[in-house]
């Protein structure tokens, strides 16, 4: 999963909990607020300087994802999109055929690995003792207490830990505990209380939990800085999304329980001080937010139950907004630069595309919004844009192939050899797309206008955790041990 694995949490696994979710949603739902070198060396240059600053002018302007190289530095890796760019990636592995190393994990998350060069971190939470007394903060509707069925963990003490692995042996480097104690809220018996992926600028790593707090480690395991930014109710299903970075900000979408107190806030990466924060009337949510650069700006874009909307992430301000996915906001949008598509798949499926660009006000019912689907979308797995379609799964694994530019349904009812239930997200490489079942079953997809199932590759182990793809090795986070998969000799 991403949670976020940056995904949310399940609320639909027995009767009790369709109908707790539903009442929940009901309620949110009616509470709606809306020449080139110059002949004289200085002028030569001047000109190459220019040539300089026009190639970096580019890049801003197109995804980053060829700039991050080898590494896959957050929740969904570069751009938080799920592409890696490169090409001598295996796509043939069990548990044993073509694993470069396997290292047993502590604890149980649902969070990501990333990598950045030699290194990978995760984290994770460790269940201790029942606590007398402990318990979750107590949750409300429409003035009555409620308590989700599927609620969890709060009544017991836990360890939550930042990990650190070489990243070509699995040999632990260090681990780090950030917080122990009961936990504020509970999370859902599914899920885990590390859930959210922790991200990296290749100096620090920022791990998220929840009203636990951040906290920002250097390369060598020390703690640089820790930040509470308040209790976070999660309807009792925990936290789902992960940290995006941008310059100079760590931002945190957090979004809880109905809405009065939501709000989403940048940190400052070197000191964790506050550099902004804006409150949006959005229910609780496990979506992990995106930055787009488009030609015109860059754009920090949100989805939410109530609404979407589109920030300035270097000062919080608000650009557009318009109508929400109107279901649990768990999926993370997928974008190509010039559209960005947002979607959810549970109790309502939806999904729908808006065009970038210099967008303002409510651009609900505008041309802004280019197409809609009212099908094809998963619960938990977010979507991926790989060339020029969208790929929507539903969390059984049936595929829909989408054209990114019209919504033209190119194909769909694609579907995976055996019955199978999804967590992880997809990643794509190679005009192949990798779609990773909770039993552990890698199925790699043909990317393009036909459906095509090119193997399948069991890993014999459960998996929630979505896959980072770096420097050719997949590497993956399996129930109880980290996987890195290679087929490179030596």
């Amino acid at each position: 999963m991403n949670a976020s694995t940056q995904y949310g949490t399940r609320l639909e696994w027995n009767k009790p909990a369709v109908a707790a979710s539903h009442a929940v949603l009901a309620f949110f739902i009616r509470r709606k607020e809306p020449n080139m070198i110059s002949r004289t060396p200085v002028r030569a240059l001047l000109t190459l300087f220019a040539f300089v600053c026009l190639s970096v002018g580019t890049l801003l302007r197109t995804p980053s994802v060829a700039a991050a190289g080898a590494n896959w530095p957050q929740w969904r890796g570069p751009d938080s999109q799920g592409v890696s760019l490169e090409k001598n990636v295996p796509v043939e592995w069990s548990g044993t055929k073509n694993v470069k190393w396997k290292v047993p994990l502590q604890g149980r998350a649902h969070s990501s690995p990333i990598v950045w060069g030699k290194k990978i971190f995760l984290t994770t939470a460790v269940e201790g003792a029942k606590v007398p007394g402990a318990q979750a903060m107590k949750h409300t509707i429409e003035g009555k207490e409620w308590r989700h069925p599927d609620s969890v963990g709060a009544d017991r003490r836990y360890t939550f830990k930042v990990l650190c692995f070489d990243r070509d042996t699995g040999k632990l480097l260090w681990e780090k505990t950030a917080f122990e104690g009961t936990p504020y809220d509970d999370y859902h018996r599914k899920s885990s209380y590390a859930a959210s992926t922790p991200a990296t600028d290749g100096k620090m790593v920022y791990a998220f939990f929840g009203a636990e707090g951040v906290y920002a480690y250097d390369f060598n395991g020390r703690l640089a800085w820790k930040q509470d930014v308040g209790k976070l109710g999660t309807v009792g299903m925990g936290t789902g999304t992960s940290p995006v970075l941008f310059d100079h900000l760590v931002i945190l979408q957090c979004d809880q329980e109905e809405g009065a107190d939501s709000f989403i806030v940048a940190l400052d990466k070197k000191t964790g001080k506050q550099a902004w924060r804006v409150p949006r009337k959005v229910q609780v949510s496990w979506s992990t937010p995106i930055i787009v650069r488009t030609k015109q700006r860059a754009e920090l874009i949100t989805s939410g139950t109530e609404a979407v909307i589109s920030y300035d992430p270097a000062t919080g301000k608000e650009l557009w907004r318009g109508k929400g996915v109107e279901s649990n906001a768990i999926p993370t949008p997928v974008t190509d630069g010039e559209l960005v598509i947002l979607s959810a798949g549970y109790p309502q499926k939806r999904a729908f595309a808006v065009r970038l660009g210099t967008l303002s006000g409510d651009v609900t019912d505008t041309p802004a919004v280019v197409w809609k689907q009212e099908k094809y979308t998963a619960y938990v797995p977010s979507p991926i844009l790989y060339g020029e379609y969208v790929y929507m799964m539903t969390d059984r694994g049936i595929l829909a192939c989408i054209d990114v530019k019209t919504g033209k349904i190119v194909y769909e009812g694609g579907r995976v050899p055996v019955p199978a239930t999804f967590m992880a997200s997809p990643v794509a490489f190679a005009d192949k797309i990798l779609l990773t079942s909770e039993d552990g079953d890698t199925y790699v997809i043909k990317a393009g206008p036909k459906h095509e199932v090119l193997r399948t590759n069991q890993l014999g182990e459960p998996v929630f955790a979505s896959p980072a793809i770096a420097d050719g090795m997949i590497f993956i986070r399996g129930e109880k041990n980290l996987y890195c998969i290679s087929d490179a000799k030596g």
